[in-house]
């Protein structure tokens, strides 16, 4: 398990790590309005699919314990209302919608007045969190096999316990190898533009023990051309139902250097991050955001006032993918029927 809590429901608050200020300070912000979890989602406060959920799923828990609405009719509209607006923070990750539609669908549930409605959705919230923590856990367990003793893995971005309830999905099968007494070197990339990670990655290995090195994004061709890499291993934002990944941007990239040198590229996820509904990775929305994150670094300008692309994520075809990992175990292709025996 971490060393540190990413998210926790307390005193009717959502508390969360606020991962704009690492590494240099831990610091934890409070939220006590759905306004306010909608915000730190959308300023990546909190980030991650597995974490946005859970963070999605108790923005509308608190939004609801705020409505004054005492009649059920009107309370339902209200929080319908709310979920809306959490619902339409980050189009990319399907974590987040699937947290806001398994929340709503406790409002169809008969019977209780609003007080009870309210206790509900807050209860829900919480098992959110300790489900995706438990289900983190059986990821690690299924990929732990992928990793021998003594290796070298190759992770971009951060799929750690920042990025979900706690244990992590990319890094929850590292820290299960770990676990397991093998001995484990981490390279991380920075993972430009917004250098999840340098700043987290690198962050949350090192506060737990587990020794990594940083490299630049542009450095991974190379390091994988001397030897230096056995496996890669990433996390996935969302998953279609072919098994093409969206995932951080720069996460193609790394998938074709690690196919041309022939190193096993692993993808570890959760199920509810595989959209069976869609098709093909072209069919995923790709969030962009501010131009700003390229331009600057820490709020200095790094670079002129040109014009500046800057989508989130990218995405990794099925092809170049060696298994991807789930709490059901691990899958291989073709990725279209495998997947589709772990949809309940």
């Amino acid at each position: 398990m971490s060393s540190f809590k990413t998210i926790e429901w307390k005193d009717d608050r959502v508390v969360m790590i606020d991962q704009t200020k690492l590494p240099r300070e831990e610091t934890y912000v409070e939220c006590m309005t759905y306004e306010d979890v909608a915000d730190a989602i959308k300023r990546m406060v909190i980030r991650g699919a597995p974490a946005i959920g859970v963070a999605a799923g108790m923005g509308i828990a608190l939004g609801a314990l705020k409505v004054e609405a005492s009649d059920r009719d009107g309370f339902i509209r209200e929080v319908k209302r709310i979920a809306g607006v959490i619902l339409g923070t980050r189009p990319t990750a399907v974590n987040l919608s699937l947290a806001v539609k398994r929340m709503l669908a406790l409002l169809a549930v008969r019977g209780g007045d609003v007080d009870e409605i309210k206790a509900r959705l807050a209860s829900e919230a919480r098992l959110m969190l300790e489900e995706d923590i438990s289900i983190c856990r059986r990821i690690g367990k299924a990929g732990s096999g992928f990793i021998g003793d003594g290796s070298v893995v190759m992770t971009h971005c951060n799929a750690g316990a920042l990025a979900t309830g706690g244990y992590g999905t990319a890094l929850g099968v590292i820290r299960a190898a770990v676990e397991e007494g093998k001995r484990i070197k981490v390279i991380a990339t920075e993972t430009r533009p917004f250098l999840q990670g340098a700043r987290l990655t690198a962050w949350e290995l090192r506060r737990d023990g587990i020794p990594v090195s940083l490299i630049t994004d542009s450095m991974a061709g190379y390091v994988m051309s001397k030897g230096m890499i056995d496996s890669v291993v990433v996390g996935a934002d969302r998953i279609a139902s072919n098994g093409d990944v969206a995932n951080k941007i720069g996460t193609y990239t790394i998938s074709v250097l690690a196919k041309t040198h022939n190193i096993p590229f692993y993808v570890a996820a959760p199920i509810s991050t595989i959209d069976f509904d869609c098709p093909g990775g072209e069919a995923i929305p790709i969030e962009e955001r501010n131009p700003d994150e390229v331009t600057h670094i820490s709020g200095i300008r790094i670079a002129p006032e040109v014009n500046v692309f800057n989508p989130a994520f990218d995405i990794t075809p099925n092809g170049n993918v060696t298994s991807i990992i789930t709490e059901k175990g691990a899958v291989a292709s073709p990725f279209s029927v495998s997947l589709s025996k772990l949809r309940d």
